[in-house]
């Protein structure tokens, strides 16, 4: 075999059936790539079913923390022919296929005749050789390493660091399984000398490999949160699996509740006696929770609210990224009330953001989005450790009892110019807890008097005027003042970062902004749109919800150029940079 081709950026997808481990493979590969100083980042497709169905899982390794699988793949493991048909127009030239012929040859005609087509019979050999088809798997992790020129000894150590927890048995199983992998690789010319590929080693340094949703978690912990209640729904669930397994250690409850209106009320209650409370669902979910949201917002409750968004409507098609949740997370509930909203665009701005979030509800009485997509949830990437000396705690305008003696007269929702009233938590001497769903005077008590309506509107009004200037700032990448500009949020930013290199290269410049905050819609993502000839705002939905959301704050129509995504898929940077690079006249 020829000499290994030297590569510092690696796209690999593996491809089986729900329920068989096939993502195992995924799984191993992340861990022993970001032992070598590479940014890792990997994607899940799966179905919503326990077993059965396609189940594939993407991988990209670099030398450049990226947060976006490309379009075109060095690697795929194919495990049967509906993950050939899914994904075989994604290889071509210096591309290695390594497929599964236990059920029969491959099918001709469905990848192109420049890619190396490697058939092995991986489940045939488990059974045969392990006794279990499961270990396919480990055995395909063999021969994938010896393609990339991973040393043995690393696998091993790899595995054995990965299923040291569930014992001696397992490991030793899974050992001789990717021994058995190693085998199979020198009978195709893979031998521990060299493979196909040499993979660079990185410098990137330490990182964690986690998903977004356990970085939501994380923050959630570390900026004070206490009390997170929720209702299981992908791909939500596993906010609330992570806090059960953690918080406790810290004092913490996260409750598993009947239903999500049971959810949202629970946490409302939390709040209500000075705990920092979370509730989380995802889309639908979300929608039932409308009206104690709404009550958060009329009774000035701190709340953080998780969205962890997904196809639509109704159910959907709950394991597939979208983001068409904007209109409802911005202006849903019944009646005028604040909330504010902020978009995670990758993992490090879930732990970041989640922070955030907590110190906005707490200092500003309301309301706080913290929205992601299904891509962002639960895709895993490498993150620096978080810096926690750069956590602050904001709990505003508490008032504690040596507080009450100083003051003539306490009221809950007293008028005030920044419209944040001060506050007490129950069983605090001198203070009061008088909570209600109706409109009411400075003292909690219910009131209609239109005079008084009026004024409590306006007070809560001014509190989105106060919080502006302590919202999250938006993110950039590219080349400032080019004439052409991108809007992206969520997952879809991970893929535009790497579709303006593309783009860059073709000789086209352009500037990518990922706003942090939705809403209140900063001025900064007005002005960006102002300061471009065209911007192309990136809508992961049918309806253009984040242009719609732009427009309606001020931005100038007739400079915003639409491009839409809604089939479930995850964004893909060439597919961005070519439509782009289309309409901008470029070949």
């Amino acid at each position: 075999m020829a000499d290994p081709i030297a590569i510092d950026d690696v796209n690999i997808v593996v491809s089986g059936q729900g329920g068989d481990g096939s993502l195992t493979v995924t799984n191993m590969l992340a861990e022993m790539l970001r032992d070598r100083g590479m940014g890792v980042y990997t994607e899940r497709d799966v179905l919503s079913r326990i077993k059965g169905g396609r189940a594939g899982a993407g991988l990209r390794a670099s030398t450049v923390e990226r947060h976006v699988v490309r379009d075109r793949l060095q690697i795929a493991i194919l495990m049967d022919q509906e993950g050939l048909r899914g994904h075989g127009h994604r290889l071509g030239a210096n591309s290695v296929l390594l497929y599964d012929e236990s059920d029969g040859p491959m099918p001709e005609g469905l990848v192109s005749e420049e890619t190396q087509v490697y058939s092995v019979p991986f489940g045939r050999v488990a059974v045969r050789r392990l006794g279990r088809i499961l270990y396919k798997n480990s055995i395909a992790t063999g021969v994938v390493t010896r393609v990339l020129s991973i040393p043995d000894d690393e696998a091993r150590a790899a595995f054995r660091r990965r299923f040291k927890r569930l014992g001696d048995a397992i490991v030793d199983q899974n050992l001789k399984a990717l021994d058995l992998g190693f085998e199979v690789a020198d009978t195709l010319g893979f031998s521990s000398a060299g493979g196909y590929f040499e993979l660079v080693r990185g410098e990137i340094g330490e990182r964690l490999l986690m998903t977004g949703n356990e970085a939501l978690g994380l923050g959630f912990i570390v900026a004070g949160g206490r009390f997170m209640a929720g209702y299981p729904i992908t791909p939500a669930t596993d906010v609330l699996e992570f806090l059960q397994k953690h918080i406790p250690r810290f004092g913490g409850v996260a409750w598993q509740a009947e239903d999500e209106l049971s959810s949202v009320n629970m946490a409302l209650g939390a709040s209500l006696t000075g705990v920092r409370a979370m509730v989380g669902s995802s889309s639908p979910g979300i929608a039932l929770m409308a009206e104690g949201i709404s009550q958060a917002g009329s009774a000035e409750i701190p709340l953080v609210i998780v969205n962890t968004q997904r196809s639509g409507p109704s159910t959907g098609m709950p394991t597939k990224p979208e983001q068409s949740d904007i209109d409802m997370v911005c202006f849903g509930g019944n009646g005028d009330f604040e909330r504010i909203v902020l978009a995670a665009g990758g993992v490090e701005d879930c732990f970041w953001l989640m922070v955030d979030a907590c110190n906005l509800a707490q200092r500003y009485q309301m309301p706080v989005f913290v929205i992601t997509d299904q891509a962002v949830s639960q895709n895993t990437a490498t993150v620096p450790p978080f810096d926690l000396d750069k956590v602050k705690i904001d709990v505003g305008k508490r008032l504690s009892a040596e507080d009450l003696e100083k003051i003539a007269s306490y009221g809950r929702y007293e008028i005030t110019d920044d419209g944040v009233s001060p506050y007490t938590v129950p069983g605090t001497p001198g203070g009061q807890t008088l909570v209600t769903g109706n409109e009411r005077d400075e003292f909690g008590l219910v009131s209609t008097d239109p005079g008084n309506r009026a004024r409590m509107v306006e007070k809560r009004l001014r509190k989105l005027e106060s919080a502006i200037p302590h919202l999250p700032k938006a993110r950039r990448w590219g080349t400032e003042g080019a004439d052409v500009g991108i809007i992206a949020i969520g997952a879809a930013s991970g893929a535009c970062t790497d579709a303006i290199e593309i783009m860059e290269s073709r000789g086209l410049q352009t500037e990518l902004l990922q706003p942090r905050t939705l809403f209140p819609v900063p001025q900064e993502s007005v002005d960006f749109i102002a300061s471009h000839e065209r911007t192309y705002v990136i809508d992961h939905n049918s309806s253009r919800q984040l242009a719609g959301l732009l427009t309606r704050a001020g931005a100038d129509h007739t400079k915003i150029e639409h491009l839409e995504r809604y089939d479930g898929v995850p964004i893909r940077p060439f597919s961005v940079a070519n439509e782009i690079l289309e309409r901008e006249g470029r070949k």
